[in-house]
């Protein structure tokens, strides 16, 4: 008799983490359900309809606002990847645009998790934004799952992009105050920056900002400055990294709380350095004056990696595997 598969539910599968995670829970042999907005937007599903030839994979329509939208696609399932989050960076009302609707998005997949009755755990997508945003002083800090980013520095002092750091911690936070009283088994992931190639009809904003220096973008290269002097480094892991540390935490029974997903801690003045040696045709600037060339934090994966899991990308790999996915894409000639 045929064992009965597994049945994962992605929220929000048109995204870079969601629509990749998507295509390796098929190939590892999962039923998967996912949610887009709006199933009828050709232009941001073809991508997903192109994964139904690798397995069972049904689309549903459901906004993270509408609690009833979400039912039919966790109904039946097993485990539910919650990896969407409302993102307007140029937001005048952060509060109204992002936060409120991501703890509102956070407790209605929750909910509908408790309301199933089927769902085992719930792997939220959380941020490294959710850890290293505070007031410390020094270089080399070791940040791990027992540290938050400072919300009430950010809403106090409201840097440049401060409602997304916001919403993902406050977010995060929502997420584990239901779990615990409504006894979900909940993990959550915590990723960095993420490169590599995407299957996504654009280019994922993630890639633009990590290739920044070598496409020569000056908003983006500022963004990375700002990320840098906000967060307290540049941190950078493989897309797929970070989809392959879902699934392996859905998969282990040991596993509990937060676990940060993190490959690289660097600085724009040391990344430039690695871009410009190792692509020299690119001809990436490495002088940025005094801007700081250590950084102020580290991200540790420790726990992760203790757990079992191992990276399958270094740094080499996720920029060659990024640069030759963007000369695809027409970026790069």
């Amino acid at each position: 008799m045929e064992t009965q598969k597994k049945r994962g539910c992605v929220i929000g599968g048109t995204g870079f983490v969601a629509s990749l995670l998507v295509k390796l829970l098929l190939q590892k042999g999962y039923a998967v359900h996912t949610t887009v907005r709006d199933p009828d937007n050709h232009k941001k599903t073809s991508h997903l309809q192109q994964l139904q030839s690798l397995g069972d994979l049904k689309i549903f329509a459901a906004d993270l606002t509408d609690e009833e939208s979400l039912k039919a696609p966790i109904t039946g399932c097993d485990i539910v990847f919650h990896v969407a989050t409302p993102v307007h960076f140029d937001s005048q009302d952060p509060e109204n645009d992002m936060i409120k609707p991501a703890i509102k998005g956070v407790e209605n997949v929750l909910k509908s998790c408790v309301n199933a009755k089927t769902v085992k755990r719930v792997i939220l997508t959380s941020s490294a934004a959710t850890v290293s945003i505070n007031k410390l002083h020094g270089t080399g800090l070791i940040m791990d799952e027992q540290n938050w980013t400072d919300v009430d520095f950010l809403t106090s002092q409201k840097p440049p992009t401060w409602g997304y750091p916001v919403s993902k911690t406050l977010a995060e936070k929502a997420a584990w105050k239901f779990a615990e009283e409504n006894k979900i088994d909940l993990i959550t992931v915590i990723p960095t920056l993420m490169a590599g190639s995407s299957i996504t009809y654009a280019v994922p904003v993630s890639v633009n900002l990590a290739t920044s220096l070598l496409t020569g973008n000056e908003m983006l290269i500022n963004g990375l400055k700002g990320m840098q002097m906000l967060s307290g480094s540049i941190s950078i892991t493989h897309v797929e990294d970070v989809c392959l540390a879902h699934i392996f935490l859905a998969e282990k029974e040991s596993a509990s709380g937060r676990y940060i997903c993190c490959c690289l801690n660097t600085t724009l003045p040391q990344l430039a350095i690695f871009l410009n040696n190792r692509y020299p045709h690119y001809q990436v600037p490495t002088d940025f004056g005094d801007f700081p060339s250590k950084s102020k934090l580290i991200m540790s994966s420790e726990k992760l990696i203790r757990e079992g899991f191992s990276f399958k990308y270094g740094v080499e790999e996720i920029f060659d595997q990024t640069v030759d996915y963007l000369k695809a894409k027409g970026v790069f000639n």
